[in-house]
Parts: structure tokens; sequence; C-alpha cells
């Protein structure tokens, strides 16, 4: 066991960092910051895709409100991590580019819902459907169950992170 300066007992499986991380930390942060920069790249293409004006963070915008529909802007702020300005200038892109539209939050009428437009859920919907087919041709060799355990895991990570 190691002691990690704060009472903390770590089981070493070998080198252990300052931080207390052993082996299976360690090779953890190195495929999640591979991960991390390939998945950032791929998102502005995807982005780039649905309108080659959209800045990649807006992507998993567009997703929730597929996903989820009417959204106050609040909420969407919330989920994807980012500040009210921040939000509020990527709504107002969004907006100007025909992808998402405002309308009053019917259970409270101070309020507003953003929603997809007929363009913008066209415009995901056909990102979405080759994102999958190529995520399907990646994967093929895979048991479907370790798929299923991947999406398992990525969720409860993306939960994790969130705290």
């Amino acid at each position: 066991m190691h002691e990690d300066g704060n009472g903390g007992a770590h089981r070493v499986s070998g080198q252990v960092t300052p931080s207390g991380a052993d082996q299976e930390f360690l090779a953890l942060e190195r495929e999640l910051t591979v991960l991390l920069r390939r998945a950032r790249s791929n998102q502005g293409e995807m982005a780039r895709e649905v309108h080659p004006d959209l800045e990649s963070s807006a992507y998993g915008l567009l997703i929730r409100l597929d996903e989820q529909g009417g959204q106050r802007a609040t909420e969407l702020a919330a989920y994807i991590g980012v500040g009210k300005a921040t939000m509020s200038r990527q709504l107002r892109a969004l907006e100007e580019l025909g992808l998402i539209a405002r309308e009053p939050d019917p259970a409270d009428g101070r309020a507003w819902l953003v929603t997809l437009t007929e363009e913008g859920s066209r415009r995901v919907g056909t990102v979405r459907e080759a994102r999958r087919g190529r995520y399907v041709r990646q994967l093929a060799h895979w048991d479907r169950r370790e798929v299923a355990e991947l999406a398992r895991l990525l969720h409860e990570l993306n939960g994790v992170m969130a705290k």
C-alpha cells in the first residue's frame, strides 16, 4: 500500500505518482487524453457538417435539443457546462443560422424554451445518422455487449465528471 499524504492508501501495481495514481490510472489518463483530443476534432467536423459556420461546442447543444426537445437556456448551460454569457452567444448564433428557435415556456410565461427548427432537426439527424453508421463500421468486430458496456461506462463517467 502507498500513503498519499492525505491519509489515504493506494494499492500499488507498479509506478506510483505523487498524486497516488498507479499504472491503471496512468493508463486511463493517457487513453482519455487521446480520446478527448480525437473527440474535439471529430466534434468540430460534425458541427461543420451541420452548418459550415457552426462552432464545434454547439454540436452537443444541438444533440441535447434533438434528444430532449425544448429546454430552457439555463438547463442547456448547466448540461453543457458553460456560463450564461457563452450559452447566450451560442444560442444567438444558432438562431441566426436558422437551426433553433425560442418560444415561450408554457409552464412559465416569463421564460423561453429553445427548440430545434425543422431545418436544424433535419441537419442534426443527417449528421447523427452518418456518425452512427461510422461507429457501426468501426466497432463491427466488437461484441454487442462490449458496445453496451462501453456506453454504460461512458455514461457513468459523464455523470461523475458533471459533478
